[in-house]
């Protein structure tokens, strides 16, 4: 509990304490016969306003005097107007003690109010406690520039290139790349997964990620305000700012009720008062049954609570949420659009298979690893990685890069070629296409006699055209056959590796709501038709440049028409547009991604796609909690209402009506934080 609440709870405690000796010192005969009460009824009258006004104003003095603030500004019809004129009215009857205990409840309520607010905002403040104080940079002495001190500044004074000290147990102030020591890093506060994740030379961090274990020393790369911490923090507190429709509808809402509300306890008070027989003591009875019920504080305060509860348990998730109308909107989402490459897949190559012509499987890897070796494209890392044993660089000779086709290479002084179909087509070589999707890198070897002739792609070709082997009709058979210059050693197929929860997160897409699912990806037709078969996508499209998905989207958009909302899910590195044009954009893996940040309504901190059930179901559960919460306020209070209207309902079912519906509704709230991850 905040200080403020723990006083409000010692207010709330005291003036019960002194209404229940109130109420017993009337209530019981045996007491209330031997006090000296005044027998003239209107001094009988102040006596008890005054006993009763002493717990009233210990725990509503704030009430009244906010009341009169706001009358004062023109702003009369809220729930403190209603609250002072109903509590006032009550002691006007004669109701002291209803009163009192109604200013109670409210108060109760509040503090209720007060607590579900603070415990759904506790996540986000968690969120904010990512930001760290200080950090320590490493400069060169003022007094003698060739000694290096360990100077504790703002992060927002380290420059980018500069080198930050990040100890066991401190926060990581900056974007950057470590250049000295290994340790492991909870990434907890910005990806929602628990585990620590290891890194060392090389590998990049993110600011706000907590060092665990080592000493670490880390060369920035951006600057504080540009950082992923800077960038969370300010999507965070501004995720309030947009507002969901139910909730501008509750505010629009609750300033046309309260004014009908007053109006009718107003009418209902004169109309008992002239037209029947009740007095106008219970005439002023009944309205104020209304005017207390009337409250919409139940509407006004749980609408946004479930909201912003519903973006609090997102974001320990790992899932944050731009504003509660994005909340509101992926709870309709009934189609679900993915990219491929860093959604479904990894985004990184692995080889699937190894399909060797009259050669071992092993011979044809080392072969094609040797060649590659020196490249640091994805798919020779690809084909090192899957050789695992030592590359012994002194086997390899002279390499030439062929632009767009592959790789010439020398490897115990014979002439290989390892490349895609059209160098194979160029050197004539006898290959064949494989029935499994993928990139496929092909292997060939010279085997010419006269060691000079295989120095170029072009020398094969001259060469077999010298030799009379060259035919124009059937340059492979020819080539390949009489010559014996090029000999095809096989191929090898390599793929996007498919993430491991990729199936699992569509099986609970369809569990939380998606009804249909759809691929959009650059890539080929084969591999586009295996990871759908791999996944269940429910559709594809491939071969698509960016403006084509964008196209395929909005085509998406057209045939969903009003019953839903389309949603797409991307890496947010070159998914700007679509996620952009998208019902809902939601980003992926977006640590450290500008473009992801700015574009998305809805970032994952990691690249789990089995996030994306879960915040379809917490927006799911939101939605459906703030839909009981309005019903069920409505409900109990126009049926209060109308039994107080009739002289059915009291003062004490009123206060139900008003602050146990309030209670209610919060406790209601709070569920949204129990969403299964």
């Amino acid at each position: 509990m905040t200080k403020k609440q723990k006083k409000n709870l010692k207010r709330i405690i005291l003036s019960a304490a002194i209404l229940g000796i109130l109420l017993a010192l009337m209530e019981i005969p045996a007491i209330r016969d031997r006090l000296p009460f005044p027998e003239n009824a209107i001094a009988n009258r102040i006596v008890m306003t005054l006993l009763f006004l002493i717990p009233y104003l210990i725990v509503g003095y704030d009430i009244v005097t906010g009341a009169f603030k706001k009358i004062g500004k023109g702003q009369i019809f809220d729930e403190e107007f209603l609250m002072m004129i109903a509590t006032a009215g009550a002691f006007a009857i004669g109701e002291y003690s209803e009163a009192t205990a109604v200013m109670l409840f409210y108060q109760v309520g509040e503090l209720f109010q007060s607590i579900a607010v603070g415990k759904s905002r506790k996540s986000i403040s968690d969120l904010m406690d990512i930001c760290p104080e200080s950090a320590i940079v490493l400069r060169p002495s003022e007094s003698d520039p060739d000694k290096i001190e360990e100077i504790e500044v703002d992060p927002s004074e380290v420059e980018i290139g500069e080198t930050v000290l990040v100890k066991p147990g401190e926060k990581i102030p900056i974007d950057g790349e470590i250049i000295e020591g290994t340790t492991s890093l909870n990434t907890a506060a910005l990806t929602g997964e628990s585990l620590p994740v290891d890194r060392t030379v090389g590998d990049r961090c993110f600011s706000g990620s907590i060092n665990l274990t080592s000493a670490i020393k880390i060369r920035t790369m951006a600057a504080y305000e540009d950082s992923t911490v800077s960038k969370i923090l300010e999507l965070v507190e501004n995720s309030t700012d947009k507002k969901a429709h139910v909730e501008g509808f509750i505010t629009r809402f609750s300033r046309v009720y309260t004014p009908i509300v007053v109006l009718s306890a107003v009418l209902i008070t004169l109309f008992c008062a002239l037209f029947t027989n009740l007095g106008l003591a219970k005439s002023l009875y009944r309205g104020l049954v209304i005017l207390f019920v009337s409250c919409p504080c139940a509407l006004v305060v749980s609408v946004p609570l479930s909201f912003f509860g519903g973006i609090g348990a997102a974001s320990r998730q790992g899932i944050l949420v731009k504003g509660s109308n994005y909340l509101e909107a992926l709870a309709h989402v009934d189609t679900l659009v993915l990219d491929k490459t860093g959604t479904l897949t990894e985004g990184r190559f692995a080889v699937d298979a190894v399909h060797p012509n009259e050669i071992d499987e092993s011979v044809l890897i080392d072969i094609a690893a040797l060649a590659e070796s020196r490249s640091n494209h994805p798919v020779a890392e690809s084909i090192v990685k899957a050789h695992g044993g030592h590359i012994d660089s002194s086997r390899l000779g002279e390499v030439e890069e062929i632009a767009g086709k592959g790789i010439r290479a020398i490897i115990d002084g014979q002439t290989y070629f390892v490349g895609n179909g059209a160098l194979m087509e160029e050197i004539r070589a006898d290959h064949h296409d494989c029935h499994l999707p993928g990139t496929i890198v092909h292997v060939a070897r010279c085997n010419a006699q006269n060691s000079g002739v295989c120095n170029s792609v072009t020398d094969v070709i001259s060469d077999a055209a010298a030799n009379d082997s060259y035919d124009a009709a059937a340059p492979t058979a020819a080539l390949t056959g009489a010559a014996n210059v090029i000999e095809y050693l096989g191929h090898i197929v390599i793929n996007d590796v498919l993430k491991s929860g990729s199936k699992d997160a569509l099986t609970g897409m369809r569990s939380s709501g998606v009804r249909k699912v759809v691929m959009l990806t650059g890539d080929n037709e084969k591999v586009a038709e295996k990871v759908a078969k791999e996944t269940g996508v429910d559709s594809y499209y491939a071969g698509l440049l960016p403006a084509q998905k964008v196209e395929k989207l909005e085509a998406l958009l057209k045939a969903q028409g009003a019953s839903g909302k389309v949603a797409f899910a991307g890496d947010g590195i070159n998914d700007a547009p679509v996620l952009t044009r998208a019902d809902i954009g939601i980003a992926m893996g977006a640590l450290g991604s500008d473009a992801a940040i700015e574009a998305a309504d809805i970032v994952l901190m990691n690249d789990d796609l089995r996030k994306i059930p879960v915040a379809i179901r917490l927006a799911r559960k939101t939605l459906r909690i703030v839909k009981e919460n309005i019903t069920v306020s409505l409900a109990v209070k126009i049926g209060i209402m109308v039994l107080g209207a009739l002289g059915l309902a009291g003062m004490k079912l009123a206060v139900f009506g008003d602050v146990g519906v309030l209670i209610l509704a919060i406790l209601n709230a709070l569920r949204v934080n129990r969403v299964k991850s």
